[in-house]
């Protein structure tokens, strides 16, 4: 580090994307990305949109917001407006903001010991204090442990690493033992299995819905990500992205999300191969001798008994195929791996079963 370097950073940990090595070719199944192609209608528009970059985008995001609450009023049966949504760089863009405008002081931010990476980064960079509660054995989060937290909670669900989810009366329990706090449900793989929180809005002023269009709409390298909620909380948020990056959502991108929106079956149906291929995979994997956890994402968190997760990791590196791994406590017997096309899957599952019976 240099020497001036503010100090309250001089302890900061960033967080780790997944690995991008440019060395050769790889079957890329670490970063959670979809292997289908944005819908033509985005990358049409996002083209369009591409003739007057000498132009500002638009700060209020009005054509894609208004869009996106009529998808999401469609989807949850509410009333939604664009007073009920903030359109951000990346769902990760709002889940600082969250942190930043609901975080600090007597108000510690409240998240699982196994989760999305980002939070405790999020919660040393804002100076805000944070508590972690443990999944309990089989990795599952108790709402019980949530109740009375005595701060603003984030549940990735389905959780982060893992892929297990909550069913929305568990969410519901967790808001409802906190009815002074505000619940921050990051969905970013919801749509392959699991049931959204939207809905219980109509109930609940205490929530913030998180989610994406890098997984499910296939725009990860767009970096576009939304928050939903009542209009104070929205209202709140804004004030913070207006003091930070007005522009934050550049004129293609804004362009490719109206697109995605514009052709929700293409998305549905790559969402039902991804379950597909999924569930394939899983019944392959536990034939191989393996132990998965219930995963609702478009990912798997797998071990073999006996076997070192890193060493898997590595070996399958080595032979071009990449996953990823973590290397805290509990998670250091699994690797997480993404769901891709079946032809991706396939080969996947060739080179592990090499590696397996290499290192068993």
């Amino acid at each position: 580090m240099s020497r001036f370097l503010n100090r309250k950073y001089e302890d900061l940990e960033p967080y780790v994307p997944g690995e991008q090595p440019q060395d050769q070719k790889y079957l890329k199944l670490n970063t959670n990305e979809s292997p289908f192609p944005p819908a033509q209608t985005a990358r049409k528009k996002a083209a369009e949109a591409a003739e007057n970059l000498n132009l500002y985008s638009d700060p209020d995001c009005r054509i894609l917001a208004q869009k996106l609450a009529e998808r999401l009023s469609e989807d949850s049966g509410l009333r939604l407006t664009a007073d009920n949504v903030i359109i951000t760089n990346g769902s990760d863009e709002v889940l600082n903001f969250a942190f930043m405008t609901f975080c600090g002081g007597d108000k510690p931010a409240v998240f699982p010991d196994i989760t999305y990476g980002f939070y405790p980064v999020f919660a040393d960079m804002n100076g805000v204090p944070y508590r972690e509660i443990p999944l309990d054995e089989e990795f599952r989060i108790d709402p019980a442990d949530y109740a009375g937290a005595g701060g603003t909670i984030f549940i990735a669900n389905p959780n982060a690493h893992t892929g297990i989810a909550l069913r929305r009366a568990q969410i519901e329990e967790i808001l409802t033992r906190n009815p002074e706090d505000l619940v921050v449900v990051d969905e970013a793989y919801v749509d392959f299995g699991a049931e959204s929180s939207l809905p219980l809005l109509e109930k609940y002023d205490n929530l913030l819905v998180i989610q994406t269009f890098s997984k499910s709409r296939s725009l990860a390298g767009g970096r576009l990500g939304f928050g939903v909620g009542p209009k104070e909380i929205i209202t709140d948020l804004q004030t913070i992205r207006y003091s930070t990056n007005p522009y934050n959502v550049n004129a293609m991108t804004m362009a490719a999300g109206v697109g995605v929106l514009e052709e929700e079956e293409y998305t549905r149906g790559n969402c039902g191969t991804i379950i597909v291929n999924r569930r394939y995979t899983e019944e392959r994997l536990c034939a191989m001798g393996f132990e998965l956890t219930d995963s609702s994402a478009n990912f798997v968190f797998m071990k073999y008994p006996g076997v070192d997760g890193g060493r898997i990791y590595e070996e399958m590196k080595k032979r071009g195929v990449l996953i990823r791994h973590f290397t805290k406590e509990r998670m250091a017997q699994y690797n997480r791996v993404t769901i891709g096309s079946r032809e991706q899957m396939d080969e996947f599952l060739k080179v592990l079963g090499e590696v397996i019976e290499e290192l068993k």
